[in-house]
């Protein structure tokens, strides 16, 4: 007869938080306030119990070891604390306002390839849903707008991995038109574990890379007509927030759109943008 039981490490020690709260913050930018204590030694637990660790005192030697496993623990930790919440047409107003306002004044200007940047892609739903938009669009606006590139980052090195092979649960898409689905998901044939996959066209105009908000520079990029950075500054501190949006901005063309989530503001900042609609700015 088997036992089964929990795997329930020590609790994390004040110490032992702040000084992970204290990391998270310097070299993430997303705050750690006590209040997140339980969520953080929950999704800690999982790297304990594959590391055969049985208290954080020993994972936090191993983290800051300033070895090569401490680094890679590092980027795990990081993985493993982050927030990752998401789906297809999530805040759909601002699908909406690109296929209204932004990209027919694009076509206006005669703009053959339209440049857009996901910012803190988590696992791939927000740019796939703007490649979607971009092919609806030019479907039913023919020579208005020829091509597009996508350009997708998140700090998860996980959930990269997982946007990158475009493999969802099928509940992910019960929401979605039929048309949608049909023209632009391949369906499973696993009925025990249905999910769908992006089509081809559709996942071949994103590309994915690693980013860090907390960089002092982002990399190198064509600039964008227009920038997706929703809910992904709610966790940062109010100057981290003008830092990381002055830095989007960098990369934005003048008079190229920034979206934010519903709960996002600018207000107090003192940027070069000016409001258009909730939470949707233009670069003066």
């Amino acid at each position: 007869m088997c036992e089964i039981g929990f795997f329930a490490p020590e609790a994390l020690t004040d110490s032992q938080f702040h000084k992970l709260s204290s990391f998270i913050h310097t070299n993430v930018g997303i705050k750690m306030p006590d209040e997140k204590r339980l969520m953080v030694q929950s999704r800690l637990t999982s790297r304990l119990k594959s590391l055969k660790m049985d208290n954080f005192d020993d994972y936090l030697k191993l983290a800051f070891s300033n070895t090569p496993e401490g680094n890679e623990e590092i980027a795990l930790m990081i993985n493993a604390v982050t927030t990752n919440l998401t789906n297809f047409f999530r805040e759909n107003a601002h699908f909406e306002y690109l296929t209204n306002v932004v990209l027919p004044e694009l076509a206006k200007k005669n703009e053959k390839k339209i440049e857009l940047w996901s910012a803190g892609c988590s696992s791939g739903q927000e740019p796939y849903t703007l490649s979607i938009v971009m092919q609806e669009f030019m479907r039913k606006n023919p020579g208005k707008i020829e091509d597009y590139s996508i350009l997708a980052t998140d700090i998860s090195s996980k959930v990269l991995d997982k946007a990158v092979d475009a493999v969802y649960p099928m509940s992910e898409v019960e929401s979605l038109s039929y048309d949608l689905k049909k023209r632009y998901f391949l369906k499973s044939k696993d009925l025990k574990n249905p999910c769908v996959r992006l089509k081809p066209q559709i996942r071949e105009k994103v590309v994915f890379e690693r980013l860090n908000f907390m960089d002092s520079v982002y990399p190198k990029t064509t600039q964008k007509n227009a920038i997706f950075c929703r809910n992904v500054l709610i966790y940062f501190d109010k100057a981290t927030q003008k830092s990381v949006i002055r830095k989007l901005l960098q990369h934005l063309v003048p008079g190229g759109y920034l979206f934010l989530g519903h709960s996002e503001t600018i207000f107090g900042m003192e940027l070069p943008l000016k409001t258009v609609g909730p939470t949707i700015f233009k670069k003066e």
